[in-house]
């Protein structure tokens, strides 16, 4: 190889370039903030809100229990969760066919707190271009002092937001004692600060490479994706070809709308630019739309190069809302969240399993009575202490429960199981099959409006 020649590299890697959003008024810029405020507010709020002589919000995992708004839920009741899950998937799942990726623009937590994040950025070092020329200058007084004050703001609101967080499991105001007399255990030290250092490392330092390297969605979200999805856009057919400044406009033939003025790559927090295409680092927050709108009214052209469309409208075809999918997908998430509806206002505070003694059919307790054994396991999901009444029915004549003596007006603490022996008998004329079902009710005493009847075989002599 000659020594004028120089050999070939090939880089794999190419260095973060740090992204500084513009900041942008219009019409989803402010609906951007009001989710993002709302969002935020009840993060920060519900831990501090007292329901029912409770945290109105609490996952209470030492007692294994929640509190949500007055209804204590149980590790019994995992359903509910399981039931949530299917819910939020399906939901999300549906949003994204109708308009793509609004959860990613508007209320997933990375865009939220890195929003957050950028506004203290924006108020301590300035608009963008103050922050790009901070960027370069060396290291000096001013520059120590606003970045200073920058990550001073942010380690403090990564803190809170730990803070916050670990008050949803741990009574956020004996957590906020705990603090002050710095007598925090293990658990809560730990969970503050790895919550901490996650909030500052995603949404201060990492920010859209969260949403570029990291997430799933964005690498699946094209499967819920049809032409009549609506995405975020660049109209080709109006904007092209391009050209910047009055003269070059001037000698190009049938020239587009798009001044190459490049607002919409400013605004963007991923830093794509949307004249490119749909691309999976898009977060549909919609900013090049109002930045592009800003642009087009300011040179006296129409709004919307950039807006939300579909394929087949800017094919010049009929957009279909309400197709066979979105029909699907509406059906579905309307049935679940009934019956989970449902389900949940009519949750009884007591759950029941019925077991019956395998050691023996029927016992004979006289010549004209038989008795059947069960062993009832009841659990009180409320929050007082309960007692109970069993009777059972569905025999001709009546049935007879008898319960142990020791078993008589004891009363069940929150949360705990009571193994209940009972003695079901029947008067041996009225059994008239070998096995027939009967009903077991239990009742709540003191409150007539709670009642578990569970199903059961009785047996009997064969005739």
């Amino acid at each position: 190889m000659s020594q004028d020649k120089q050999p070939l590299g090939i880089e794999l890697y190419q260095s973060r370039k740090k992204i500084h959003p513009r900041e942008i008024n219009g019409f989803f810029s402010r609906l951007r903030k009001l989710s993002l405020f709302t969002l935020l507010g009840i993060f920060y709020f519900l831990p501090w809100l007292n329901y029912d002589g409770h945290q109105a919000v609490l996952f209470d995992l030492p007692a294994r229990k929640f509190y949500i708004f007055g209804i204590t839920f149980w590790p019994q009741d995992f359903i509910f969760l399981s039931w949530l899950l299917i819910i939020a998937a399906f939901s999300l799942f549906f949003f994204t066919a109708l308009a793509g990726r609004l959860w990613c623009g508007y209320a997933c937590p990375q865009t939220v707190w890195t929003e957050l994040f950028v506004q203290i950025e924006h108020w301590v070092e300035g608009d963008r271009n103050k922050r790009l020329k901070l960027d370069k200058q060396p290291w000096n007084f001013n520059k120590i002092r606003r970045r200073g004050l920058k990550i001073l703001l942010w380690i403090i609101l990564a803190l809170w937001t730990g803070f916050t967080f670990v008050g949803f499991f741990t009574p956020i105001r004996e957590l906020w004692y705990l603090v002050l007399e710095w007598n925090l255990g293990s658990w809560e030290t730990f969970w503050i600060f790895f919550y901490s250092l996650a909030t500052y490392g995603n949404a201060g330092f990492l920010r859209e490479q969260v949403c570029t390297h990291m997430c799933p969605y964005a690498r699946f979200q094209s499967a819920m994706f049809d032409k009549d999805t609506l995405i975020v856009s660049y109209d080709v057919a109006r904007g092209e070809p391009r050209a910047a400044g009055k003269k070059r406009r001037e000698e190009i033939e049938n020239v587009g709308d798009c001044i190459e003025c490049t607002m919409c790559v400013q605004v963007c927090p991923t830093g794509i630019d949307i004249r490119d295409g749909l691309q999976y680092e898009c977060i549909a927050c919609a900013a090049c739309i109002d930045a592009c709108d800003e642009v087009m009214i300011s040179i006296g052209k129409e709004p919307g190069l950039v807006r939300y469309t579909t394929e087949h409208e800017l094919q010049g075809k009929k957009t279909r809302i309400f197709r066979p999918r979105m029909v699907l997908y509406m059906v579905a998430l309307s049935i679940m969240i009934g019956l989970f509806s449902y389900t949940l206002l009519h949750r009884k505070s007591i759950a029941v399993d019925v077991l019956r003694d395998r050691n023996t059919f029927f016992r004979v307790v006289d010549s004209q009575t038989i008795e059947n054994v069960y062993k009832l396991k009841i659990m009180n999901k409320g929050d007082q202490p309960q007692q109970y009444i069993v009777s059972a029915e569905g025999i001709e004549g009546g049935l007879e429960v008898v319960v142990d003596d020791n078993y008589k007006d004891r009363q069940l603490p929150p949360g705990e199981v009571l193994s209940l022996p009972v003695k079901v008998r029947a008067k041996t004329a009225n059994v008239t099959r070998h096995i027939q079902n009967i009903e077991l009710k239990i009742h709540v005493v003191g409150d007539e409006s709670t009642v578990v009847t569970e199903e059961t075989k009785y047996f009997g002599p064969k005739k």
